[in-house]
């Protein structure tokens, strides 16, 4: 018979600390006999409530265990703990009144007939309580001497904003009427549909209605805060970051994707208001459950401080009579979807079906009657309430606030309270005007409405106290609130002398252009006016892109420093950390490093300290997976390098299919303020970095702080030998997208001609190409180095878009077109790129085009055999020439038949033995 094994101690887990020894097991086993007879004799609820109880006690004990993810459904501030409301109650509700007719007034009068440009009604008329208390008492302005707040507006509340503007004076009537009409009037002459800084440029900081942007975007400005005041270019202590968000837009995955980088950043300068009004677009956020209650988890279990404000003021009387916990019973069981409904019912339904629950609760009300119980208000109502968990957020040290606050959707309007429909209803009717006038007692008789399109606007006059009281808050608190302003700290470039290096070629050595350009990052860091205004940043691949070199000087960026010996501290390029760190090293987290180089690229308004992100990543895992914050980017007029490293399709073949990037480019054609090149030497790269830096960080009279365009450079990770800059360079055609490389050998007169036109790592295919077609064809082929196909075809569209808009005067030839006007033969144009990057120029080419190019998707093997696969190579590049030669009738198409099989472009397993040089990731 095998001995009974000897039991070990059992593992405490659940955030415990684990194999804890037990001292006392006699003890111990008395304690869990208990707990057993509790739940055989009084059930597993009144069990589960006991131990709740039991750790609560011990929280307040000073015992270590962890906390409950979520607690009652109350509010997380007592009555007895709220602080004075340092306000004029009667005073702010008035001004509450007046914006929230105004922006009502607003999104109607656009819905109008004939009009219907669409709009939000009901979000602001939620949340309006949560953005005037904000305006009134906390958010501090540009003039502050602190340096002023960020606050990022929920994009579908932007009619409130407009509204409290216009009360302000800095809005005209004018303004409100064209809400949504912002070119039909004279372009800038309306308003912008939601938060957009690059076409209102002087009034909204931070685009957001893309829903999830606000709160990723928001930590990362918080923790960019912190980079600014830690590696000692701006005092940052004082500016607190704010963002607005809706409980259904925590839905986008994006929304709670960073959280955990708040907390362990400990980004106390960080509150996020969720205004919890229960409702999505078409229906309740979780109708059969508590999205209070599951929020309050998820970011409690994230680190961060969770305050709930979910009942106004007129429940403490019944919180405080509910001695034995039947009303909190109540209120933690009832279902979201019930909560709409009791609001758009009457108190007697709410008497019958959330009070009769309980004789107790019925009892409860009785001094209640049925007006009484429909009024009791939601706690992100009540100004106490909401001001209350405000300066708490403000005052708390060492966490990130979450303030979870509870409202109604289209509060005070009657047509829209609590309806699943609000989303949808975006004008009001004459009689659902007047009984919204009534409830805000405004002084707009029934004519004035009966008579208007819609309704007319509201002001009480610039000398009323009201509005007195508004500006003077905003004017203690640094002026009005939100304002772009742009006065940075001018900054002198370095000259010629840092791109030496470049324009020397490599010798015999071979460089990958993404080396190359990290050797010239490395010498703009050391730069005395502008190295420490670089920010690199890597989503973990700082090492991949041979980056590590600046671990031991520039160091890697941690608020907390480096509390730990690294395991290759020992090694001459040793990962170091440190709270002065210059690099933002961001994990796995593509959307993480978009954050940091939004915030640093719009640094130079929000801070007024130009800061240059320098942002490196595959290249596959930009433009297709973080487009939507590219885009973010460029609304907030933000500037920087985009370094899509191991580009195109056959460079990176180790890796397989999700990480061939075939199209990049054309998704970065669709951004308006993306600027790209495709080098293919690491001379060009030193032109086009110095132009960048020119244009977005220098002076001209068109753009005396620098333009608002984004630089986005492909580069790879194949080894080449790097060329000298040849002499006589034509920079110019360099940077405008195109320019003859290398002539084509001298031949006779008559000899064919054609072009080869390639781009990125296609020039030395090109180029080899080049010299097969010359000595066994006699062909004459000129190579073009194209670095950028996108401001070709940008170039040769707005040449077209300026004839277009200006008849009879001489028109604009494309760059392209003129370049080539001397051309014979055909066009042959090639890259790592799927056709369609090429094509883009096709029709301003006036010679016959043919492309070649990667579409399809990508797979594993060398490059050699991807290249034949896909036909972009040398051989597949002298076929294509003969072919459209043959087609011309310059060479004979046996020529170009006998090229084909000669040289087998049709069969990848003819490169199988062509060695590959280089490391794949």
């Amino acid at each position: 018979m095998a001995s009974t094994p000897e039991r070990r101690p059992a593992v405490i887990h659940e955030g415990l600390p684990t194999q804890l020894p037990d001292i006392d097991p006699d003890e111990t086993q008395e304690w869990l006999d208990s707990l057993d007879a509790l739940v055989d004799e009084r059930g597993r609820d009144r069990a589960r409530y006991v131990m709740l109880k039991l750790l609560e006690r011990s929280r307040e004990s000073k015992v270590g265990v962890p906390a409950l993810r979520s607690t009652d459904y109350i509010n997380s501030i007592p009555p007895e703990s709220e602080p004075w409301f340092p306000g004029d109650e009667y005073v702010e509700r008035r001004i509450r009144a007046y914006i929230r007719w105004n922006a009502a007034v607003m999104v109607s009068a656009a819905n109008r007939p004939g009009l219907g440009v669409g709009g939000h009604i009901a979000t602001y008329q939620s949340a309006a309580s949560l953005y005037e208390v904000g305006f009134n008492h906390f958010f501090r302005g540009k003039q502050h001497p602190g340096g002023g707040d960020h606050i990022y507006i929920q994009g579908h509340a932007s009619p409130g904003i407009y509204a409290r503007a216009f009360l302000e004076g800095r809005m005209s009537e004018t303004q409100l009427s064209r809400f949504r009409q912002e070119v039909q009037h004279g372009v800038g002459q309306g308003l912008s549909s939601y938060p957009h800084p690059r076409l209102m440029p002087d009034f909204w900081e931070f685009p957001t209605v893309s829903m999830g942007q606000g709160a990723i975007n928001s930590i990362y400005q918080a923790r960019f805060n912190r980079y600014l005041q830690h590696r000692g270019i701006k005092d940052t202590s004082q500016q607190h970051v704010w963002a607005f968000l809706g409980d259904g837009e925590m839905g986008e995955p994006e929304s709670l994707g960073a959280i955990g980088v708040a907390a362990r950043e400990e980004l106390d300068n960080l509150t996020f208001v969720i205004n919890c009004n229960l409702q999505q677009l078409d229906g309740p956020v979780r109708g059969n459950g508590k999205i209070m209650q599951e929020l309050e988890s998820t970011f409690r279990g994230a680190g961060w401080n969770v305050i709930k404000v979910v009942w106004g003021r007129e429940w403490d009387d019944l919180l405080a009579r509910d001695v034995d916990g039947v009303l909190v019973n109540q209120m933690n069981r009832t279902p979201d979807g019930q909560f709409q409904t009791y609001a758009v019912e009457d108190g007697s339904y709410a008497r019958e079906h959330f009070f009769g629950a309980d004789p107790r609760l019925l009892k409860m009300v009785e001094h209640l009657t049925d007006d009484d119980i429909a009024k009791l208000p939601r706690g992100g109502h009540d100004y106490r309430k909401v001001y209350s968990a405000f300066k708490a957020a403000t005052e708390h040290s060492g966490q990130p606030t979450v303030i979870l606050a509870q409202t109604i959707k289209g509060w005070t309007i009657d047509a829209l309270e609590g309806r699943n429909a609000t989303h949808q209803m975006k004008k009001l009717t004459k009689d659902d005007l007047k009984k919204f006038r009534d409830r805000l007692f405004l002084p707009i008789d029934d004519q004035a409405i009966d008579e208007s399109e819609v309704a007319p606007f509201y002001h009480p006059g610039a000398d009323n106290d009201e509005i007195q009281y508004m500006l003077e808050r905003r004017r203690q608190l640094g002026g009005p609130v939100p304002e772009r302003k742009v006065d940075p700290t001018p900054v002198k470039l370095p000259g010629d002398p840092v791109y030496a290096e470049l324009k020397g070629g490599s010798g015999k050595q071979q460089i990958a252009t993404t080396m190359a350009f990290v050797r010239l990052l490395r010498d703009l860091m050391k730069d005395p006016e502008i190295g420490h205004r670089i920010v690199p940043i890597a989503p973990d691949e700082f090492r991949t892109f041979g980056m590590d070199s600046m671990f031991p000087t520039a160091k890697v960026y941690s608020p907390h420093g480096q509390k730990y010996e690294s395991v290759d501290r020992k090694l001459l390029l040793a990962y170091k950390e440190s709270d002065k760190g210059q690099l933002l090293h961001e994990g796995i987290s593509e959307l993480g490093a978009m954050g940091s180089a939004i915030a640093a690229g719009t640094s130079y308004a929000t801070h007024g300290e130009p800061m240059i992100p320098v942002y490196i990543f595959y290249s596959m895992f930009g433009f297709q997976r973080t487009g939507d914050w590219m885009y973010a980017m460029a609304d907030q007029l933000g500037r920087g390098f985009l370094i899509g490293a191991t580009a195109g399709r056959t460079t990176l073949t180790g890796e397989g299919l999700q990480h061939a990037d075939g199209h990049s480019p054309l998704i970065a054609r669709t951004n308006p303020a993306v600027v790209h090149y495709d080098p293919a030497w690491g001379f060009e790269i030193s032109h086009i970095v110095q132009r960048g830096l020119e244009r977005m960080y220098g002076a001209t009279d068109e753009h005396p702080h620098g333009e608002n365009v984004i630089f986005y450079m492909t580069a790879y990770n194949e080894p080449v030998v790097q060329p000298v800059e040849p002499e006589n360079l034509d920079v110019e055609a360099l940077l405008k997208g195109a320019y003859l490389y290398r002539p084509a050998p001298d031949f006779s007169p008559d000899a064919p001609k054609a072009r080869i036109m390639a781009s990125g790592v296609g020039l030395p295919w090109a180029l080899e190409a080049q010299d097969i077609l010359a000595d066994r064809y006699s062909v004459a082929a000129d190579v073009w180095s194209v670095t950028s196909w996108n401001e070709l075809a940008r170039e040769a569209t707005d040449a077209e878009s300026w004839n277009l808009n200006h008849p009879g005067e001489h028109a604009r030839t494309p760059y392209i077109t003129s370049a080539l006007a001397d051309a014979t033969g055909p066009t042959i144009a090639v890259s790592d790129f799927m056709r369609a990057v090429p094509d883009q120029i096709a029709r301003w080419v006036p010679t016959t085009w043919q492309s070649l190019g990667t579409d399809g998707f990508g797979f594993a093997d060398t490059r050699a055999a991807a290249r034949r696969f896909f036909q972009v190579d040398a051989a597949s590049i002298v076929v294509a020439t003969l072919d459209t030669l043959a087609a011309e009738g310059k060479v004979k198409y046996d020529t170009a038949v006998q090229a084909y099989h000669d040289l087998q472009i049709d069969d990848p397993t003819a490169v199988a033995g062509v060695p590959q040089e280089g490391a794949d990731a």
